[in-house]
């Protein structure tokens, strides 16, 4: 019994003895191997645009175009918390606790949509300038 438990620990003794460093080196040496053995070290490698050819294949048409589908889908959000937080002051009855509630509800929602407005138009002043200095250069 005891000999299966040393050989289940064999791999961890010999990688605390030093069998570390052989791994190590021979992960490093060994794809150079193989380099060598297929003609060479001369590597060639190619990326491909993962958005495609097509009318999002600039970082600032596919950044527009994330931007336009967050607010498709932001501004009706808004627009129901908004509700939302109206149905709450009128709710309320003059509860101090509930307008409490009710104001900060509307206090989050304004916020929400002017990071929403803000991002867009950052966006777009960003992209404004860079169109810019690229036509002057």
């Amino acid at each position: 019994m005891k000999k299966i438990k040393n050989k289940k620990y064999s791999i961890l003794k010999f990688l605390s003895k030093g069998g570390i460093f052989v791994a190590f080196a021979f992960s490093f040496i060994f794809p150079f191997l193989i380099a060598h053995a297929n003609g060479g070290l001369g590597v060639q490698t190619t990326i491909n645009n993962p958005l495609g050819a097509g009318h999002l294949s600039t970082i600032p048409a596919f950044i527009k175009a994330v931007l336009n589908i967050v607010l498709t889908v932001g501004v009706p959000i808004v627009a129901l918390a908004i509700i939302y937080a109206g149905f709450l002051f009128v709710s309320a009855q003059g509860n101090p606790e509930k307008l409490k509630t009710a104001k900060k509800t509307l206090l989050y929602t304004i916020i929400g949509a002017a990071l929403l407005l803000g991002a867009y138009v950052l966006a777009d002043a960003i992209k404004g300038t860079v169109d810019q200095i690229k036509s002057k250069a």
